[in-house]
């Protein structure tokens, strides 16, 4: 490809566009733009994969989406019109992408503002090549003001640490600019609190007292400009305190939802959907929490701050008072927080058991209905409400205790604290005694100390609330993580060869071994059928070339390259999977064969449609392609159903098909039309066949015999027949009926003959 330079060197008016490798392949300027992406990714550190860019097919990528894409690999991206001085300036954000007006795209690789010129790079050079030198003259010739900045994203360290406590008091930490102006606006508001019980004072002492209408005057004036001030003051601080919250709802939900979607597919296996539902609900609540009650508390200790000076210029011996009721609720509040804890936990489990029961119940309703199940779920759903409503009421009552034990030193502090005031003025023959206008003062103010300690005598249930909370949603969001690094790993490009070398395999919690020793290789190409009793380890052969499970022993390899060097997503994406129960989405049916895959259209699923012979049916409905399918998808046969998800299996034509017990559930005209496009499905590809229909794998390539996790033999369907004791007495077993036909057409012959 012609160097980046000759885009500058050269006539300032002729301008080229770079097309053309270094082995003569023609490059358009898409191409180039996407690899000026590829190298500034790879100068962070990230192998990016550029068929996850989603564009369709004949449309040049929008800068917006090379944005998404390497927002979806985990880095930090902005594209942005620039000018020359802006450009210029940027001297930590290289490499950048800039933007062509042909089409194409350079690397800018340095700036320097003092000599007005920066550095640009051929996007398909190595960073070791010497970039070019280029002024703003030549630059605007062919520069289209675009630039694209990228870097590592700076939370992804967060993202990676474990859900708990302290990482939520991080992520309140890093809105460090709003929290800073919702503390002015607290502090300020807090001064202004300070104003009204004064001019009370003042009111009472020199207004009344002298009768002075030129301080009443005055007076007026300031309470009225102090009202107005904290009237905008307290907008602006619940809109900021409004941003906030709305950041952290957001950073928490990405958070939590990535968390979950990086759980592997064993844990969902074994965790009740009833157990992690209530772990996300919990995790929600938390924002709730964060910008509700606890802030308003806080910012009232603020206020709290501001104004206990205040009251020990006026009356020391009251504010001690104060102080003294504030310690004892504080203690109170303490001595409940660990029962009330235990309380707490019993009634979560309580309610994750009877959101298991409604989450089941809803899940399996047609086998409820069909059995007439309902009176039995309804009884189990009664003492599941029964024990989560004990579990409350338990929680509520000792939480109760601690509201109840703080009102008299509550009613102390805000409403004898005038008497006790009036004691000691009476009490004191010195006339050192406060004035009757403090005492008023100090009787407003008083009422805003208590506040703070009443407020967090009542937040006791909040708080260990939120404890539970965070506790059971670690549980969840905390378990191990299928990949460390999403962006890591090989991205090869698979032709379908496939090798298992002494391959050992256990599941969690299983003392037997579900693959022990297992090797064989077969070819790209082959039509591989699995065979064997239930629990011999067919499917968890499948499991684990889609790296479901990576806790192997030994070598599995595709195409010679180790599965486990392999990036995850691009793996999974090379595989066609079509499973014996699937799974389609609410949605058009169109929606569910491209299901988000970037970059196909409708004709990609028409040929797909054609090939897994569901074109016929989708045809006959009343929208075609553009039918809705419902949740549980209830318009559509169980043929129907299967068809379209292995249509969906070929909508991106992937170099390996797994069906793992794909026909077992049709009827049999469907599964003739599958087996009968099977051989049309797997030209030029790999399929690995799981069935326990003989019928199914007679014409494949190879078929492996499997039992208690041990290859017993592999060969043909005839060679098995001869020489494979298990798999001639599976065929017997099937076919029973076959011989028994040929036996009675026999004696029938013979009979006739006689």
């Amino acid at each position: 490809m012609d160097s980046i330079d000759s885009h500058f060197q050269g006539p300032a008016d002729a301008p080229r566009t770079p097309y053309g490798g270094a082995d003569g392949t023609p490059r358009t300027p898409v191409d180039i733009r996407v690899m000026a992406v590829l190298a500034a990714a790879r100068f962070h550190g990230y192998e990016l994969d550029k068929d996850e860019m989603r564009v369709a097919k004949g449309e040049d990528p929008s800068p917006a989406s090379y944005v998404r894409w390497l927002l979806n690999a985990g880095m930090w991206a902005r594209a942005a019109k620039m000018r020359w001085k802006q450009l210029v300036g940027m001297s930590d954000a290289r490499p950048v992408v800039l933007f062509l007006n042909d089409g194409s795209a350079a690397l800018m690789v340095r700036t320097d503002a003092s000599r007005n010129l920066v550095w640009l790079k051929d996007p398909a050079a190595s960073f070791e090549s010497d970039p070019v030198a280029v002024d703003e003259l030549r630059l605007s010739q062919v520069w289209s003001g675009m630039v694209l900045m990228l870097r590592p994203q700076r939370g992804l360290a967060q993202d990676d640490e474990p859900f708990s406590f302290s990482w939520i008091l991080n992520l309140v930490m890093m809105e460090g600019r709003l929290l800073r102006d919702i503390l002015v606006g607290s502090v300020t508001l807090a001064i202004l609190t300070i104003f009204p019980p004064l001019i009370v004072m003042t009111v009472v002492d020199r207004v009344v007292t002298h009768h002075s209408w030129s301080t009443l005057i005055m007076v007026s004036m300031l309470l009225v400009v102090a009202t107005i001030y904290e009237m905008m003051i307290g907008y602006c601080r619940r809109v900021q305190i409004l941003y906030v919250a709305t950041r952290l709802d957001a950073k928490l939900s990405l958070y939590t939802f990535r968390r979950l979607l990086g759980l592997p597919i064993d844990f969902f296996e074994r965790t009740p959907t009833g157990e992690i539902f209530r772990a996300m609900s919990e995790a929600s609540k938390i924002k709730e929490f964060l910008t509700g009650r606890l802030l308003a508390t806080a910012l009232d200790f603020i206020t709290l701050l501001i104004i206990l000076p205040v009251l020990f210029i006026l009356n020391p011996t009251l504010t001690w008072i104060l102080i003294g009721c504030g310690a004892c609720i504080l203690l109170i509040i303490f001595a409940f927080m660990a029962p009330y804890r235990r309380l707490y936990g019993k009634f979560i489990q309580a309610e994750v058991a009877k959101n298991t029961i409604l989450i089941e119940t809803i899940q399996g309703i047609r086998t409820v209905k069909s059995l007439a199940l309902e009176p039995s779920q309804k009884d189990e759903w009664d003492k599941r409400t029964a024990a989560s409503g004990e579990a409350k009421l338990a929680s509520q009552r000792l939480a109760n205790w601690p509201a109840t034990l703080v009102v008299p030193f509550e009613a102390t502090m805000t409403r004898f604290i005038i008497l006790i005031g009036a004691a000691i003025m009476l009490s004191d023959t010195t006339g050192g005694a406060s004035s009757i206008g403090s005492l008023f003062a100090f009787m407003m103010l008083g009422g805003r100390v208590a506040g703070p300690l009443v407020s967090l005598s009542k937040l006791i249930e909040d708080i260990e609330e939120q404890r539970t909370a965070i506790a059971y949603a670690a549980q969840v969001l905390n378990s191990r993580q299928e990949t460390t690094n999403p962006s890591a790993g090989l991205r090869p490009r698979f032709e379908g060869a496939i090798s298992f070398n002494k391959v050992e395999f256990t599941y969690p919690g299983s003392r037997t071994r579900a693959l022990d020793g297992v090797e064989f290789s077969i070819p790209a190409g082959t039509m591989l059928g699995l065979v064997g009793r239930s629990g011999s380890g067919k499917s968890t052969i499948t499991r684990l070339l889609q790296g479901i499970n990576r806790d192997y022993e030994g070598y599995v390899k595709i195409d010679g390259v180790d599965l486990r060097e392999i990036n995850l997503s691009h793996l999974r994406r090379s595989f066609g999977v079509v499973l014996q129960e699937n799974f389609l989405f609410r949605g058009s049916i169109r929606e569910n064969l491209l299901a988000g895959r970037a970059g196909l259209t409708l004709t990609d699923a028409v040929r797909a449609a054609r090939l897994a012979g569901a074109e016929e049916f989708i045809e006959r409905m009343p929208m075609g392609y553009e039918t809705f399918i419902q949740e549980g998808s209830p318009n559509l046969s169980g043929g129907q159903r299967q068809r379209l998800a292995i249509a969906r299996a070929l909508i991106h034509d992937p170099r390996i098909l797994i069906l793992d017990e794909a026909t077992s559930a049709l009827d049999p005209e469907s599964e003739a039309l599958v087996n009968a496009n099977i051989k049309r499905i797997a030209h030029n590809r790999t399929m690995v066949i799981v069935s326990h229909r003989l019928s199914s794998i007679m014409d494949c390539h190879q078929i492996m015999v499997m039992d208690r996790g041990k290859v017993m033999d592999i060969g043909t369907h005839d060679e098995l027949v001869e020489r494979c004791a298990i798999y001639r007495h599976l065929w017997m077993q099937q076919n029973r009926h076959m011989d028994a036909a040929l036996e009675r057409n026999a004696a029938h012959a013979l009979a006739q003959g006689g």
